[in-house]
């Protein structure tokens, strides 16, 4: 067994391990959106700022929770094929390299035992549904680290796509912000100027390599989000 290094790394899971091209689909065709239609006005309400529940209101469906079951039907669970391909190898390296691993996001509760089911080497996985609170909420991240038996923050890593949601809270809270970007909202959002991430990546392929130089940055200079 590979002895700990003293050091965690937490993990999104939208567009950080899980590509969402299929949950977005479903949601255009249970809504009855064209899904590239349902994609372009995703990507402005993301350039404008929005929060991702905008996009339902710019498509005139101010109701849209009403089809969360029609949702789950049609997408049922996260599986394997919809993981990035970085990411089980990945998570392997980290974990012969003595890392401690989790998987912890903004995402229903359900989703927990989707993940559990295919069998990553990490040790916490929770859904901020069932931990009672969501990034980018300061306490979502006082959480997270209970989770982890209330380590230092600075020996905690967090890896994610959002800089609203993930980059500038987990950088305020005192872990090493890493930003991954990919995805509408990695793709799409800017950093502001005095904000540099512990470390910037394209694929978790680079996260092995980088992972010492965001350990040996210091978080940013942030006192809110």
């Amino acid at each position: 067994m590979t002895e700990w290094n003293g050091r965690w790394v937490v993990f999104d899971v939208g567009e950080t391990l899980v590509d969402e091209t299929r949950v977005w689909s479903s949601w255009a065709d249970v809504t009855g959106i064209p899904r590239l239609t349902f994609m372009a006005v995703l990507g402005a309400t993301i350039a404008r700022g929005g929060a991702h529940q905008s996009v339902f209101r710019e498509l005139g469906l101010p109701h849209w929770e009403h089809h969360r079951d029609q949702l789950e039907a049609s997408y049922g669970a996260i599986v394997g094929d919809d993981l990035y391909p970085d990411v089980r190898p990945t998570l392997s390296a980290l974990t012969v390299a003595g890392y401690r691993l989790a998987i912890i996001g903004n995402q229903p509760a359900r989703r927990t035992a989707d993940l559990q089911a295919l069998d990553l080497p990490v040790e916490v996985i929770a859904m901020s549904d069932e931990m009672g609170v969501a990034k980018p909420d300061p306490a979502y991240f006082a959480r997270v680290l209970e989770l982890l038996g209330e380590p230092d923050p600075g020996v905690v890593a967090h890896v994610g796509d959002r800089v609203d949601n993930d980059v500038l809270p987990a950088a305020a809270a005192g872990l090493h912000s890493i930003w991954i970007r990919r995805g509408p909202w990695g793709k799409i959002q800017q950093l502001p100027p005095d904000i540099v991430p512990a470390l910037v990546i394209d694929s978790l392929v680079e996260l092995p390599d980088g992972l010492e130089q965001a350990f040996d940055s210091l978080p940013s200079p942030m006192t809110s989000v």
